[in-house]
């Protein structure tokens, strides 16, 4: 009874186009009145869920990569990509997916990624023959990156959720964030040489890479200085969050020069929206899981797809399937709290690491940023495009295809999510 008033609340305030949070709030809640249970002891079982020492990193990592925008540092990582990515066909695009990767490994977030590279290359990939659309969708697909690459808000979620270890799960996303980067970087050469994006006017310079590198090195370091930090045990995920935050004011006030009091007024306010918005998410995503576990419907579940077959491979397939469905319609951060609980001790019964399902999960999941209805980094590159939701989704097939493609590997392959885990003792 409890799993049919739970989803039933869930789904029907879904529809309604009631918010998450209060589609979770309200289900979880109607389970506490139907059992005569106390709805006091919800309350308390959500706080004690975000009163998180680990959880702390995730407000200082979003202002960290705000403040980093303002100091001028994301500008400095697209240089550097665009001269490294040369004249070769679709160059320009190749630039973008680095930046991507760059910027992803500051701010940990898919929307901002794709705001702070996209505002900056949209234009100029615009006026270098590439068209609305297509800018527009590349940017709004390699912004799912920073959802990957360490340091990642979703990764942490995932991490307090499953009860793993953050830094474990930030080694783990290093290797499949590139290899998700080298494939868009494919899709994108692919496309270029179809469509005729060929070279950007200018040849392959060794001095003009050498001086852009130069000029990026404080931006460069950003990355090294916050995982660096992290990977040799010098501070934890969340002491890494604050040094990064000091270090952005550092770079941008006396290196740079480029910071102000306007700008670190907008990085705060980012930073509480977007940190107030992903805590009251989880306050009631947990509430909504520990229903799921107290009347063993993970075990019910667990039990259902065992019983259609018991192939890893099988299961891996509607596993993946069924996130990549899931995450074009619930933000992700939620949507990973909510099925963990479900999906983790199904997994883990079949003997699959909790630190793979971890990255497969996410990776699934940020797939989504760049599917509609959702798709949050789609409606950020269609207003800096000016184009529509509609042109930028037909163009971002191959792109999403290409994220597919590698997000199986990942789930067939877990030593490529784990290696650098067991290298570093975790």
């Amino acid at each position: 009874m409890a799993a049919t008033v739970l989803f039933s609340f869930f789904g029907v305030l879904l529809l309604l186009g009631a918010p998450i949070v209060v589609a979770l709030g309200v289900a979880s809640m109607a389970v506490y009145v139907v059992s005569g249970q106390d709805i006091s002891s919800l309350i308390e079982l959500a706080f004690s869920a975000i009163n998180s020492f680990p959880l702390m990193a995730l407000p200082s990592f979003i202002l960290a990569g705000a403040l980093m925008g303002d100091a001028g540092i994301a500008r400095r990582l697209i240089y550097i990509a665009e001269e490294l990515a040369g004249p070769a066909a679709g160059g320009l695009g190749a630039a973008t997916v680095i930046a991507c990767m760059f910027f992803g490994a500051i701010s940990g977030s898919g929307p901002a990624t794709t705001a702070a590279v996209g505002m900056l290359v949209i234009p100029a990939m615009i006026e270098r023959g590439y068209g609305k659309s297509y800018p527009a969708a590349l940017t709004a697909t390699a912004g799912g990156l920073g959802v990957v690459i360490p340091p990642s808000m979703p990764l942490i979620i995932y991490g307090v959720t499953a009860n793993e270890s953050i830094s474990a799960m930030f080694m783990a996303g290093v290797i499949p964030g590139m290899l998700l980067g080298v494939g868009l970087v494919t899709a994108n050469y692919i496309a270029a040489k179809r469509n005729g994006y060929q070279t950007e006017g200018h040849s392959y310079d060794v001095k003009r890479v050498a001086k852009a590198l130069k000029d990026g090195i404080w931006s460069l370091m950003a990355p090294v200085v916050i995982l660096g930090g992290i990977y040799s045990g010098m501070f934890t995920p969340t002491e890494a969050a604050v040094v990064s935050i000091f270090y952005a004011l550092f770079v941008g006030v006396f290196i740079h020069k480029e910071s102000s009091l306007r700008g670190l007024n907008e990085a705060f306010q980012s930073t509480t929206w977007l940190t107030g918005r992903v805590l009251i998410i989880m306050f009631t995503a947990t509430a909504f899981g520990r229903i799921l576990v107290e009347h063993q419907i993970p075990a019910m579940i667990a039990q259902g797809i065992l019983y259609i077959t018991d192939s890893l491979w099988l299961i891996w397939l509607l596993v993946i399937g069924f996130l990549l469905i899931v995450g074009m319609f619930i933000e992700i951060l939620a949507t990973i709290m909510i099925v963990t609980p479900v999906l983790l001790p199904v997994m883990m019964e079949l003997g699959v690491d909790p630190i793979h399902f971890g990255i497969v999960l996410v990776v699934s999941l940020g797939i989504g940023f760049s599917t509609p209805p959702l798709g949050e980094n789609m409606f950020i590159s269609s207003s800096i495009a000016n184009v529509s939701i509609e042109r930028i989704s037909v163009r971002a097939l191959p792109l999403v295809g290409s994220m597919v493609v590698i997000d199986l590997v990942l789930a067939f392959f877990p030593e490529l999510s784990l290696m650098l885990p067991r290298i570093m003792g975790f």
